[in-house]
């Protein structure tokens, strides 16, 4: 099937089925961290891969790693950082680069919500799913995650000039 021929029917009901579930699931979720720790999904990656790692990473790692721009990572970072949960300072490897490390507040509160989190991953994803299925499931979604990640990031693509948006639209 050449590129502009559009989607399969098989392939259109997949990307559908994927995108409504992954928003049900999503809604879920951000729902009770809201309701529990009164944090967003994104502040909630944040913490939790701060407490669950060295405690500490750089602003591009932890960017990289929630995909996430650098400059919204920056707004949810003061945020976390006005609240305790989080501090912030240059690295002692690299002049240039930002160090975030989580406070016990931090960890505490990733502590707390954390149960709840997983309750909800169990309920809504993996409850209809066998053992054989999350396998296959996850075999899945790591070779898309590694296809899509394989691809230059979007501030890596060129810009259209804006003559070049002035002509298309004549």
């Amino acid at each position: 099937m050449a590129e502009s021929d559009g989607l399969a029917p098989a392939q259109l009901e997949t990307y559908f089925a994927l995108m409504e579930a992954v928003s049900l699931l999503q809604h879920a979720v951000e729902r009770q961290l809201r309701a529990e720790g009164d944090i967003s999904y994104v502040q909630f990656q944040l913490l939790a891969r701060l407490a669950h790692g060295e405690g500490s990473l750089t602003m591009t790692e932890l960017a990289d790693g929630v995909v996430y721009s650098r400059s919204g990572l920056t707004h949810q970072a003061g945020l976390l950082e006005r609240a305790g949960l989080i501090t912030r300072g240059p690295s002692p490897d690299d002049q240039r680069a930002t160090l975030v490390t989580v406070t016990d507040a931090g960890r505490a509160l990733v502590d707390r919500v954390l149960p709840g989190h997983v309750q909800v991953a169990r309920r809504l994803l993996f409850e209809p799913l066998t053992d054989q299925d999350v396998r296959t499931l996850g075999d899945l979604m790591a070779r898309v995650r590694t296809h899509v990640r394989s691809l230059p990031p979007r501030s890596a693509t060129p810009r259209r000039r804006r003559d070049d948006d002035h002509r298309s639209r004549r």
